[in-house]
């Protein structure tokens, strides 16, 4: 197993190298992304693959259900860097469809210890229970939980300390909501940008959010 993912690895980089020499020259040179991405740990879901950009043109921070928890000292820190270190102008929080933590959340089962992490996934399911439990078809609930799930990330991004004072410094810093479908590989945009507080009171107008 190591040493075919250090062949991989190697036939990787010198692909690179033939098809642009200077690539890892650039590379080298302190990176500037314009954009933190926000995601799933799940494996089918690559944010540079995704959108098509190379290394160094987004920053990223992952964990299972893309998950923004203001005791999270990790993923702060991230949202920190990113904002006050490199510059970025965009958070993008990037659910996708068929999430094992989203259904696993809303299963009534023991999973160990990722239930704690779960609960608060479930927080999100039980604001939104009656919308999503009136959908007839399983799926189509699952669906939504996790496109709910990134919205309420995206308001718990918002809530930041971190970007409240990037907004009072008048910094251009911008939150998207999108999802992304793994069966055919394509994003949505779950029309939730935030660009300043005020955008939040449309969030909670237009999606029926808690306050909390």
């Amino acid at each position: 197993m190591r040493d075919m993912l250090f062949e991989r690895n190697r036939l990787w980089a010198e692909r690179m190298l033939a098809s642009d020499p200077e690539f890892f020259k650039r590379l080298h040179k302190q990176q500037s992304p314009d954009y933190l991405w926000i995601g799933c740990s799940d494996s089918r879901v690559s944010a540079n693959q995704i959108v098509d950009l190379d290394p160094g043109e987004i920053f990223v921070h992952r964990n299972i259900a893309n998950v923004v928890v203001h005791t999270d000292l990790n993923c702060l820190s991230v949202i920190q860097f990113a904002v006050e270190v490199l510059k970025v102008k965009h958070i993008i929080v990037c659910g996708h469809y068929g999430c094992g933590g989203v259904k696993a959340a809303m299963e009534n089962h023991e999973h160990g210890l990722i239930d704690n992490w779960l609960r608060h996934i479930q927080d999100v399911y039980r604001v939104h229970k009656n919308e999503i439990d009136s959908l007839p078809i399983k799926n189509d609930r699952y669906r939504l939980l996790c496109e709910k799930n990134v919205i309420e990330q995206v308001v718990n991004v918002c809530h930041t300390t971190i970007a409240q004072k990037a907004w009072r410094k008048e910094l251009k810093l911008s939150v998207h909501g999108w999802i992304y479908s793994v069966k055919n590989g394509l994003l949505k945009d779950l029309e939730v940008c935030v660009s300043h507080p005020q955008d939040l009171s449309a969030i909670y107008h237009h999606h029926g959010l808690s306050h909390s």
